[in-house]
């Protein structure tokens, strides 16, 4: 094989690459359950192409995933799902979306550390997907707001009733949002960057 006239491994696109002014990135997950939409929130708001690893569901997963609510569902992520948003010339907002299913949690420990805080995204069609979710957030201390997707037919509840039955503390902020819009998205992670900001300056505020 002739090397001299390979091509070149094919490198990061320009868009793609870290911009040289960057200084400093702060790290947020996003978390749910199954089919809940933290893919397409990744990808609706990330300023570069958002690596995924989304597979084809099998029959292996027939017994073990809870489907459902989304039984039309193919396709899931088997490890995480990436992006990233500059948010001034010097700082980079760097985004982890978690597996939704139960049989992918172990993956959690990785993903989380050194996270400031993760939105988890709500399905109001399937609340109880949830609770395990924020559960696991509580245990482990994590900051976090909650978005509710605004899926298709799915019923609307107010706020505060939506609160109750998550069990949330009136601390933490809940909002409604269209995870497939960029500006809905961006806004979602603008509540959770305000609502550290509140942490910072006032911790008891997470009480």
């Amino acid at each position: 094989m002739d090397f001299r006239s390979s091509e070149p491994p094919a490198g990061p696109s320009r868009a793609d690459t870290l911009p040289e002014t960057a200084t400093a990135a702060v790290k947020v997950v996003i978390v749910g359950g199954f089919g809940v939409g933290k893919t397409t929130l990744v990808g609706s708001v990330s300023e570069i192409r958002p690596l995924t690893t989304e597979e084809t569901m099998t029959q292996a997963g027939v017994g073990v995933d809870d489907t459902a609510g989304v039984e039309r569902k193919s396709s899931t992520t088997v490890a995480m799902d990436f992006g990233r948003i500059s948010i001034n010339e010097e700082l980079v907002l760097y985004l982890f979306g978690t597996p939704g299913q139960e049989r992918f949690w172990f993956l959690w420990r990785g993903l989380f550390e050194g996270a400031l805080g993760a939105v988890v995204l709500v399905d109001t069609r399937r609340l109880e997907v949830s609770f395990d979710v924020i559960g696991r957030l509580e245990e482990r201390g994590v900051p976090f707001v909650v978005a509710v997707n605004s899926f298709p037919g799915a019923p609307e509840h107010p706020l505060e009733e939506l609160r109750g039955a998550l069990d949330l503390p009136a601390s933490v902020p809940i909002v409604v949002c269209d995870a497939r819009r960029r500006d809905s998205s961006r806004d979602v992670l603008m509540t959770l960057m305000r609502y550290l900001h509140s942490l910072a300056v006032t911790p008891e505020a997470a009480s």
